[in-house]
């Protein structure tokens, strides 16, 4: 039986995203156990008194509340992101708390879905052709079909394999790229043309006509899309990222658009966030651009409140965690 415990969740700070995150978040939660919402409009300190668990929308936790969720005898922080870049990953588990986040699979197909979202614009030039629409300038332009192009995925695990999955039925070539072996019932069903390792990525860089980025944000990852390998693109070709901002030199990346030197770019996430929406290479029509929202979807927001509700539930019952960082 599920012990009842006493729940803490943290919202994003940012009250443009609590909905529909908060609902679903809530509704599971609630079931099994009793929450409360932080309110960061009060005192704060007597808020943790109580808390046996905490889930954090935002991986937005701060020094202050940390020190706070310790002093209450917190033992657990569920966080609902799959990325820790932006997590205080040695400030959670150095106070004494067990910290989980969310597998990728739960938004790979929401990440899928944006990437081949990119594709297709890319490949029917829909911003050129909505502004020829605008001007009445009719029959052009002439856009590219998909089949027998390469796409090169960096970083093949769950979004990456959704985004190979949707292309394929395109007829196009899948390269893709990962730091680890991958299943070989994964192989068996997807059939990726190319599976490498980061010493090849140069290779898969040359060969992609649309490359789209699947990785994690760390140390070995930062500008794993340098001014080098930006060089070895093809000049037809494209760039995705829906991943992290930094993955990518944006300053060398922004010059060969505007110098012409690829064809176009798909970017939901950058170096800076919120990035200053005047910059001249936000205007080029070959440049496709989303607020972050890639990963933003009723399916995200559902799979992950329910990862939520079942973790606190293995924890309630002493079980092992999934998605545990260690």
């Amino acid at each position: 039986m599920t012990k009842r415990m006493n729940v803490l969740y943290l919202p994003h700070p940012n009250k443009n995203i609590q909905n529909p995150w908060n609902e679903f978040l809530t509704g599971f939660i609630k079931k099994n156990h009793d929450l409360q919402i932080l309110d960061r409009s009060r005192p704060l300190q007597p808020q943790f008194d109580g808390i046996e668990a905490m889930v954090d929308m935002g991986g937005q936790i701060k020094n202050e509340e940390i020190a706070f969720a310790a002093k209450a005898g917190v033992k657990f922080v569920q966080v609902q992101t799959t990325g820790l870049d932006h997590v205080k990953v040695p400030e959670i588990l150095g106070a004494g708390m067990l910290l989980a986040h969310c597998p990728g699979e739960f938004s790979s197909t929401a990440l899928a879905q944006s990437s081949m979202m990119f594709m297709l614009n890319m490949a029917h030039e829909y911003g050129q052709a909505r502004r020829n629409f605008s001007d009445r300038e009719w029959y052009c332009p002439v856009a590219t079909e998909l089949d027998g192009k390469t796409l090169g995925i960096i970083g093949f695990g769950s979004s990456g394999q959704d985004l190979a999955r949707l292309a394929k039925p395109f007829g196009m070539r899948i390269m893709a790229i990962d730091v680890r072996p991958i299943e070989k019932e994964i192989l068996d069903e997807i059939k990726p043309d190319f599976l490498g390792s980061p010493d090849d990525l140069d290779r898969v860089v040359a060969e992609s006509d649309f490359l789209s980025l699947h990785l994690h944000l760390n140390d070995e990852t930062h500008h794993t899309i340098d001014e080098r390998r930006i060089g070895l693109m093809k000049p037809t070709a494209c760039l995705i990222n829906v991943a992290r901002g930094p993955l990518v030199d944006e300053k060398a990346l922004y010059k060969a658009l505007l110098e012409g030197r690829i064809a176009g770019a798909g970017l939901d996430v950058f170096e800076m966030e919120p990035p200053d929406p005047a910059l001249p290479v936000y205007g080029l029509p070959n440049v496709y651009l989303m607020p972050h929202t890639a990963g933003s979807t009723d399916g995200t927001a559902r799979k992950r409140a329910q990862h939520a509700s079942d973790n606190l539930d293995r924890y309630a019952r002493g079980e092992a965690l999934v998605g545990q960082i260690t």
